[in-house]
This record gives C-alpha cells, sequence and structure tokens, in this order.
C-alpha cells in the first residue's frame, strides 16, 4: 500500500479497463485464486465539487472501482484506506460480504461519516471485482433485476424564479426524458424573515410551478434539514400541500428518531429522509418511531451495496420504499443503478446531471426519464478513464455556515 497522496496517483501498468468492461478481461473460475494486492485513491472532481475514486486491484489483473462520498475533509480518505489495506491485502475480493464486515469489526466503535463512506468505496470495488471475474453485472450476483430500467429525477436545482425554473425543468424533460424534479422549497432566507412570510413565499412558487409546467410532472422538496422547530416544519409542509409534491425530504435533523414519528403523524404530504443516516439499525429505529413515508440511504455514505441491500429488506418490512439519495458522480449513479435494478421496494433515483466528468468515458445518461441496464457489460458496466487519473484534479470544497441575524450559527 502506498503512503502519500502523490503516490496514491497510480501510473503502473496494469489491465485495461476497457478491455474488461467490454467483457474481454479474464473471467476467474471460482476456485481460481484472486488476491487483493493494492488500494488506492484518487482525487478528482465533478464540475466545482471534488470526488475521491478508489480502486482495488489483483493479481489476476482485474480492478474494481468505487466513489467515496463528498463529506468535506475528502483528503483525509488516503489514511482511512491505508488503514484499511492490511485488512484486505492478499483476501480473494469476491468475499465481498466478509471483507465488509471484517472492516467494520476491526473498530472497536462503529465508524463515522468518513469511515463508512471509505468501506462503501471498497465494497463497491470488490462487487465490481466480482462481478468482471465472473462476467456478470453486479445486479446478477445479488438476485438479479426485478425491473427492465430504473427511473431517476433530476436533482441540485436551487433557488431558481419560476421564469427560469420553468425553462430548465422543460429542457431536462426535452433532453433526457424526466418527469421528476427535485428543488429546495426557501424563496427567501429562513433565518431573517418571519416563518409566516417563508411559507407563503414557498406556497406561491410551488402553485406557479404547477401552473406553468404539464400536469404529470412530479416536483419534490428538499427543506435541507435547516428547521429546528416541528411546528416550523408542519408549516412548511401545509404550505406545500395544495399542490401535491412528489415527497417533503429532510426538514428535520436526523439524530432525534421520535421527533420524526410525531412530525410524520402531523403531516398529510409523503415525508422522506435518511440522508445523513449511517446503517441498519439507524433505519430500523427511525422506522420503529413511523418516521417516515420514504427512505433516502446514500449508498455512499451507509457503507456501500451490502449494507444498502439489508436498509432495504429493513425498510420493506414495514411497507416504505426507497428512493436513495445519490448526488455523487457517474460512478456512484452506477452503484445506484445496480441496487435499484434489484430491489423490490425501489421507487425511484436521485440523478445528478453532469456535462463535465472526464474520467469516466461512458456514464448512465437518462433516456426518457430512465437509467437503462447494460446486461451484457460486467461489473457496474462503466469505463474509468485511468489516463486521467494520472493528473490530480482535486478542488477543495466545504459548506459555508449559516449565520443568524442575532450572530449565532445554525446548521448549513
Amino acid at each position: 500500500m502506498t503512503r502519500t497522496k502523490e503516490a496514491l496517483i497510480d501510473s503502473g501498468t496494469r489491465l485495461a479497463p476497457a478491455e474488461i468492461a467490454r467483457g474481454d478481461g479474464p473471467i476467474v473460475a471460482a476456485s481460481a485464486p484472486l488476491k487483493i494486492t493494492a488500494v488506492r485513491a484518487y482525487f478528482q472532481r465533478v464540475e466545482e465539487r471534488p470526488r475521491v475514486l478508489v480502486s482495488v486491484e489483483t493479481d489476476a489483473g482485474i480492478t474494481g472501482w468505487g466513489e467515496a462520498y463528498n463529506h468535506g475533509p475528502d483528503l483525509a480518505y488516503g489514511p482511512i484506506l491505508d488503514y484499511l489495506f492490511p485488512l484486505l491485502e492478499g483476501e480473494d475480493p469476491r468475499r465481498v460480504t466478509f471483507l465488509h464486515s471484517k472492516m467494520l469489526h476491526i473498530g472497536r466503535f462503529p465508524p463515522g461519516a468518513l469511515g463508512f463512506a471509505a468501506i462503501a468505496a471498497i465494497d463497491h470495488a470488490l462487487w465490481d471485482i466480482a462481478g468482471k471475474a465472473s462476467g456478470q453485472p453486479v445486479y446478477n450476483l445479488i438476485g438479479g433485476n426485478v425491473r427492465d430500467r430504473v427511473r431517476v429525477y433530476a436533482t441540485a436545482i436551487y433557488h431558481p424564479h419560476p421564469d427560469e425554473a420553468v425553462p430548465l425543468l422543460l429542457g431536462l424533460n426535452e433532453k433526457y426524458g424526466f418527469t421528476a424534479f427535485k428543488l429546495s422549497p426557501y424563496r427567501i432566507d429562513p433565518y431573517s424573515a418571519r416563518w409566516g412570510t417563508v411559507c407563503k413565499a414557498v406556497s406561491e412558487y410551488f402553485a406557479e410551478l404547477r401552473q406553468r409546467l404539464p400536469d404529470h410532472f412530479e416536483i419534490a422538496f428538499d427543506a435541507h434539514a435547516v428547521i429546528q422547530e416541528q411546528a416550523h416544519a408542519v408549516q412548511l409542509a401545509q404550505a406545500l400541500e395544495p399542490y401535491e409534491p412528489m415527497f417533503f425530504e429532510e426538514p428535520l435533523r436526523p439524530e432525534h428518531m421520535p421527533a420524526w414519528g410525531r412530525l410524520k403523524a402531523k403531516l398529510n404530504v409523503p415525508l422522506a429522509t435518511g440522508e445523513a443516516l449511517y446503517n441498519r439499525f439507524e433505519f430500523l429505529a427511525l422506522l420503529q418511531e413511523g418516521g417516515a413515508d420514504i427512505v433516502q440511504p446514500d449508498i455512499a455514505v451507509v457503507g456501500g451495496l451490502t449494507e444498502m441491500r439489508r436498509i432495504a429488506e429493513v425498510a420493506d418490512a414495514h411497507f416504505v420504499p426507497v428512493a436513495p439519495h445519490n448526488p455523487m458522480g457517474p460512478l456512484a449513479t452506477a452503484h445506484n443503478l445496480h441496487f435499484s435494478a434489484a430491489c423490490p421496494n425501489f421507487k425511484i433515483l436521485e440523478y445528478r446531471v453532469t456535462e463535465d466528468c472526464p474520467w469516466i468515458k461512458d456514464p448512465y445518461l437518462p433516456v426518457d426519464g430512465h437509467l437503462e441496464l447494460r446486461p451484457d457489460r460486467p461489473g457496474w458496466g462503466v469505463e474509468i478513464d485511468t489516463s486521467v487519473l494520472k493528473v490530480d484534479d482535486y478542488v477543495h470544497w466545504e459548506r459555508e455556515a449559516y449565520v443568524k441575524p442575532d450572530g449565532s450559527t445554525a446548521y448549513s
């Protein structure tokens, strides 16, 4: 395992990912030896946001790929991967569940945000290797697809005036077939204005969108977990209610599960949350409180596909659908596509439209508002351009803390 950030940028020789993606790479018999030889991090970007890619290499020349969640201190992933590598070295990467458990069990305490994200990236690289070694797409390794394509909604659309939002949404519909979208609800600063004024502006905004957009369009609203009073969350939901939002996302912070149960009992719109929860135990606590109509685990946050499937089964036992949180890059979208294809209680997948991402040659792009499966491609079904990764293209990004009029801070 290499030790420095500079050394993590690999320029060595390996089997070309293009050969693997086309199915020309080695197909390894289940009994044949296959060992992990290296774990590497690549610091890249998607437009203005940093992205950390992780590769797991094997002695058979098969490389698997994963994407770590962008929590903020992204350069910390190198040392974390360096710490995890001795647990993986020499192991058969196809023992995905075993290695996932090994990484979790080594810690005296549960991992935090960065630990789970690093484990997720490794977990996904292991699944990619398993698919490539067997010549199968990942979704076939977890029971096969239960649907022929995966519906997506366009996300990360912040604060546009109706005169901007309407042509933007119509353009996304024309180009990609989107009929579902997610916006920020706030029209004015939620910390500076009277709350009733904030809610009135939201109601008027949604009313105008409904009037000017096709009736079959679905619109969700993400409150970004910045509301600190349950009564205010109820008022905002009531402002949205007449216009039938697809869902109302994360009005509160996630830490206190009973608050979510009390909130949902007062709402007449679908309540969605889960992007800041880390594992099946936290989702079980949320669902036992009756705290969500839709859960939104992030596959790059919860420790990867291995844990994501367990969360989905917990949700299914509570008659709750899964709409994965996915504001990340195109490799994370590939991970989510395979999960969604094989998940019986899947609802819809978040999709970030990306115009500039040179390190992936063939991202999944929506057609008619859906992502098509690639049954003829093993692993995740995408090709990473390793020539691009030889140049560190990391960009620093961090959230800006909100400051209230009285000088105190608020959640961003």
